[in-house]
């Protein structure tokens, strides 16, 4: 039996929020396209061509930056509130994707978890595997975190073991 995620949130906040996401996807959207562009530019050309009507006023320029202040202001928590969301859904996807790949690393399910130092570490093996890739006759071959661990471990038992066998027959 699949859980509602949702089943503990009051009802008025769930639609309060639902109601509030629809918004922001269709002003994100319609922002994005070309005839809302269209539109503002008309708009400053519009309010540019009354400039000597109004005798290039401060209230003919107030018009202009406190319209173009309060759209900015509004459409910065819109834009954002969706760009998280996509961020959030990219995220959920490239966790599927290595969690169902048979060869990649788990470490990187959740990475957006992890803290700046620790993906610095991350991107400097991979760095190094890029680099190690390259020597490589295949360069189709897959390499994973994991993977590379142990083949560290196995190296260096197998470093153990001859070590051994030249204090043996020494």
């Amino acid at each position: 039996m699949k859980k509602n995620i949702s089943q503990h949130k009051p009802k008025e906040k769930k639609s309060l929020h639902h109601i509030f996401e629809n918004f922001s996807n269709k002003v994100t959207n319609a922002a994005g396209n070309t005839f809302a562009f269209i539109t503002a530019l008309s708009l400053v050309i519009i309010w540019a061509v009354t400039g000597p009507m109004f005798h290039f006023s401060e209230a003919w320029q107030m018009v202009i930056n406190t319209g173009t202040t309060i759209i900015t202001f509004l459409m910065v928590f819109l834009i954002q509130k969706s760009q998280n969301k996509d961020s959030l859904a990219v995220q959920l996807k490239l966790n599927e994707l290595v969690a169902a790949h048979e060869f990649a690393s788990n470490r990187l399910v959740d990475v957006e978890g992890m803290t700046e130092d620790e993906l610095k570490v991350i991107k400097k093996y991979y760095h190094h595997l890029s680099e190690a890739t390259k020597k490589e006759e295949n360069m189709q071959q897959s390499h994973s975190i994991d993977e590379a661990e142990q083949q560290h471990e196995f190296k260096k038992e197998m470093e153990e073991e001859l070590t051994q066998k030249s204090f043996q027959t020494n």
